[in-house]
């Protein structure tokens, strides 16, 4: 079955890709209202883009009326933001902060959830969330229904229990993450899998493959 994305209406496109493009990882994006409360909204167009600079992009749809959210309005204003990273001890709290709340309501209180200063920009990140980084503004690219968000990491926060002992990777035991598949379904990253990439390959008799000494390739 093929589709036609340059004749196809915008809800299809978005079924399609969101449906087949998955898991994708939930940022729960928190920012600083112009009366100075808490904003946090979850999103799951993003990801991390970048290490040398640090960057991490988000894709912000407007409102129904075509007014953009608070989280966008408010990254314009200050240029900065953090991102969240959503596991299952802050999932129920994660889809509360989506409901569509005046932009005076502190939504990390709504939900429960426990402020903490950042270290580097005026926006509170989530003490329960595994992980958070501080982000500031590098550019916003807009679309006529969207915004693409690209942000610099300036600081990092993570539990000490995600680690290894080296502090070097994640604990794959305590560090699951959850990610969006579709409409309201989720997946949380509690069955984890090696893959090692194998040394480059010779083949040989019988069409399999043997590893070349040295990683030549021929």
């Amino acid at each position: 079955m093929d589709f036609d994305f340059t004749d196809m209406p915008g809800p299809d496109k978005y079924r399609l890709l969101t449906n087949f493009v998955g898991p994708r990882p939930i940022a729960l994006v928190g920012t600083r209202s112009p009366s100075s409360q808490n904003n946090a909204a979850p999103m799951s167009f993003f990801n991390v883009f970048s290490h040398e600079p640090p960057l991490v992009v988000l894709g912000i749809q407007t409102r129904g009326n075509g007014e953009e959210k608070d989280t966008v309005a408010n990254i314009r204003r200050t240029g900065e933001f953090v991102v969240n990273m959503v596991d299952m001890s802050i999932a129920e709290a994660m889809i509360v902060c989506g409901v569509n709340f005046s932009s005076e309501i502190d939504e990390l209180a709504f939900a429960g959830l426990t402020p903490v200063r950042s270290v580097k920009i005026d926006a509170d990140r989530i003490a329960e969330s595994p992980c958070s980084f501080e982000c500031r503004l590098e550019r916003i690219i807009d679309y006529p229904r969207r915004v693409l968000i690209i942000g610099e990491v300036v600081h990092m926060h993570v539990h000490d229990r995600c680690l290894d002992a080296a502090g070097r990777y994640v604990n794959p035991e305590t560090y699951q993450p959850i990610a969006r598949l579709h409409a309201d379904n989720y997946i949380t990253s509690d069955r984890q899998f090696v893959l090692s990439k194998p040394e480059a390959l010779l083949p040989y008799e019988a069409g399999q493959l043997a590893p070349v000494p040295g990683g030549a390739v021929r």
